[in-house]
């Protein structure tokens, strides 16, 4: 073995490590964040949905002031803030209201329809925000795997559209920049403040909405409701979004997003596992064909 050889293969294999730890991160924010729409299901038993999204993230800032002020956290430099508040718009205040509100008409499974076509926006917008170039093979995979997950859960819904359609559709793109804007700050800053201070920034507003929420839509609480509330604060909003920029900032926000493609299907298990609806036999086979989808987005760049 050559010297050359002796000192590229550790770096090669850090390289390899990283982006393993990466993925696994990434991964388990997906399994985080398929719980939301069941979690937000159970919460929408005690809650409205204005009050449900403002006192769960007024909960989720509690939580990452708590954890920013054990650390000691600085400051984000002054260059940052514009980007927090892109990620505070979009995935602490755009999306949980937008689909919050679609659940209202929309099951469950429906509203997987957005979360199977997300993973194809957000790799679009991060092209157009980071000017990253992903193969072509990528995003042959990328479309393949987003046809697959809307083909399944259209089909699962009978094929129709509901009425929540444009909140999902609106949520989709919030969210896409949400994760293309955390995804690039969290290269600079650790993935637990770019959430933390994200959530910070949004509390002034949270606690006005939630004032505003509670007095207009009164909480009826009940043990499915306190579980659903705890969970997309604490789970959801804080600890999948602090794994998945980790991850993200790891293996790009590309590659990340494509892991998602397996969030609606896990979303349908624990949609009839809480919810107890109806899960279609075709289930496993389009499971496999996304995973086939994912391995592909994995190994190319």
């Amino acid at each position: 073995m050559t010297a050359q050889n002796s000192a590229t293969r550790p770096t090669s294999i850090a390289v390899q490590g990283k982006a393993g730890s990466g993925s696994a991160l990434a991964g388990l924010g997906v399994v985080a964040f398929s719980l939301t729409f069941p979690a937000t299901a159970w919460g929408l038993e005690s809650f409205g949905p204005w009050s449900l999204v403002a006192v769960r993230s007024v909960l989720a800032a509690m939580i990452a002031g708590a954890f920013l002020l054990a650390r000691r956290a600085p400051l984000p430099a002054r260059a940052h803030w514009a980007g927090l508040a892109v990620v505070a718009a979009g995935v602490v205040v755009g999306f949980p209201l937008l689909t919050t509100l679609a659940l209202q008409t929309s099951t469950t499974s429906h509203a997987a329809v957005v979360v199977g076509l997300l993973p194809l926006t957000t790799a679009v917008v991060s092209s157009l925000r980071t000017g990253a170039r992903p193969s072509r093979r990528f995003w042959a995979a990328a479309v393949a795997g987003a046809v697959i997950v809307l083909g399944f859960t259209l089909g699962q819904s009978g094929g129709s559209l509901s009425a929540g359609d444009g909140y999902l559709f609106g949520a989709l793109l919030v969210c896409a920049a949400g994760y293309t804007e955390g995804g690039r700050l969290a290269r600079l800053l650790p993935g637990w403040q770019v959430i933390g201070w994200a959530l910070v920034l949004c509390l002034p507003l949270s606690l006005a909405g939630s004032v505003l929420g509670l007095a207009y839509e009164p909480a009826h609480l009940t043990a499915h409701g306190v579980i659903g509330l705890v969970w997309v604060a604490a789970g959801s909003t804080f600890l999948g979004l602090y794994v998945w920029y980790r991850g993200m900032a790891e293996i790009g926000a590309a590659r990340a997003s494509q892991l998602q493609l397996a969030q609606p299907l896990l979303t349908l298990v624990w949609s009839v596992a809480l919810l107890g609806e109806h899960m279609s036999p075709a289930a496993p086979v389009a499971a496999g064909a996304v995973l086939v989808c994912i391995a592909v987005t994995q190994r190319v760049k």
